[in-house]
């Protein structure tokens, strides 16, 4: 049973916001200000996500650890109202970004999901992860360019 009514509930539901968190911003201001460039909420990529850097096909996700389910098997239990609801809600959107994750994976995409405490608290950590899937992407190419002719 929820603790707050309809219309309460609704307020709060609707302050959470899904684009242009504190910490997407974060990362994008470094991100930018390092010379990548990228397309935030891409609807040309599958599962819109937060950046994508479609020259590297790099998806990069900024998750919320409450909406996202971090450490799901141990925090499910510290919720205490409305917990079939939250249960539900959360593992299936935990089951949709594994499906997100698979699928770009699957059409050669690497993706890359940082929980919004991660960014907060160490977000250098995060920007050398991507820098450093954007070197790999870039050697691969390299690698995979060298030996072949134009016609």
């Amino acid at each position: 049973m929820d603790v707050l009514t309809p219309e309460q509930r609704t307020k709060n539901m609707k302050a959470i916001k899904s684009k242009n968190t504190k910490m997407e911003v974060k990362l994008a201001k470094e991100l930018w200000a390092r010379g990548y460039r990228f397309r935030r909420n891409s609807k040309h990529v599958f599962g819109k996500p937060d950046f994508s850097l479609k020259k590297y096909k790099l998806a990069v996700f900024v998750d919320s650890e409450y909406f996202h389910g971090k450490n799901w098997q141990t925090e499910k239990y510290r919720i205490k109202t409305n917990r079939e609801f939250w249960w539900n809600k959360i593992e299936s959107n935990i089951k949709r970004d594994e499906s997100v994750n698979k699928k770009l994976q699957e059409s050669g995409w690497k993706v890359l999901r940082f929980c919004s405490g991660e960014v907060k608290k160490n977000v250098d950590f995060c920007l050398l992860t991507i820098e450093r899937e954007i070197q790999k992407r870039n050697n691969a190419e390299i690698l995979g360019s060298k030996g072949k002719t134009k016609d």
